[in-house]
């Protein structure tokens, strides 16, 4: 195959194995590292019988990266092949002073081969998922041999119905921030049950119920006109009639008048018997 052929793409689903901390590896140890590496994750294939023929396998030196063809059921990836997986793991690491963690990032899509190995969307994302912060805290918190993240359209199509060794609620969602934006990936701890959310996925805490405003005074009713009002201190009140008269400090030079005033003859008075 040439530099200019590339195959057309198919549907695969696709893997990506990452060790934890691999950095932190002398360069004395790494290839018992990798010999590990490689005894956990072949053999669980042939378990989940996919066929050599139907396997692509890329070296990443501190991980691997699969592509398997559709006609495998992904359901036999996802049960099978993660329980056989996640097994030889635990087995081998109870031999081992420092032992060995695994992050598994998978989803499923188009995927073109040449003759330098695969490529596409499917496998940006399988590898972004193994290798975000998110699966890295997981794993960590959980103290735990290895952690799968999948993505929301493998967790829809092929985790939520269920299989063997598949379990939907052993599964929890979070919000992972990638270079192409913020996704749904769907974050598994086997043995552990449903694993908590990432420290970096969790929500904020609620900010502080904000205190109602004190509701201001409602104003008194306003005086009807039968209802005097008293004047303010250091005033006088004469009241006459209906009539209330406010007089501050009065000084009077000419008569004054207080209440109704009759412009006819002076009404009569009634007469009583006691006159």
């Amino acid at each position: 195959m040439s530099d200019d052929d590339v195959e057309p793409a198919t549907y695969q689903l696709v893997i990506s194995v990452d060790a934890r901390r691999s950095g932190e590896y002398d360069d004395s140890d790494k290839p018992e590292m990798r010999r590990q590496l490689y005894g956990v994750v072949q053999p669980s294939f042939a378990k989940a019988a996919v066929r050599p023929a139907d396997l692509h396998l890329e070296d990443r030196g501190d991980g691997v990266l699969a592509a398997v063809v559709a006609t495998v059921p992904p359901s036999a990836l996802l049960g099978t092949w993660l329980v056989e997986a996640h097994e030889r793991l635990r087995a081998s690491n109870r031999r081992l002073a420092r032992p060995l963690g695994l992050r598994v990032g998978m989803h499923i899509g188009p995927v073109r081969a040449d003759r330098h190995g695969v490529s596409g969307r499917a496998v940006d994302l399988a590898c972004r998922l193994a290798d975000c912060q998110e699966a890295r805290l997981a794993l960590d918190a959980a103290q735990a041999d290895l952690v799968c993240v999948v993505s929301d359209l493998l967790y829809r199509d092929v985790v939520e119905p269920g299989g063997w060794g598949i379990y939907p609620s052993a599964y929890r969602p979070a919000r992972v921030p990638l270079k192409e934006g913020e996704v749904t990936a769907w974050f598994h701890v086997p043995d552990r049950g449903r694993p908590r959310p990432p420290a970096a996925a969790q929500p904020p805490e609620p900010a502080a119920p904000t205190p109602a405003p004190t509701p201001l005074p409602t104003p008194s009713a306003a005086p009807s006109a039968a209802t005097p009002v008293p004047p303010p201190p250091g005033r006088a009140g004469i009241t006459v009639g209906r009539d209330m008269h406010h007089h501050d400090r009065p000084v009077y030079t000419a008569p004054v008048h207080f209440g109704d005033t009759h412009t006819g003859p002076a009404p009569r008075r009634e007469e009583t018997g006691n006159e």
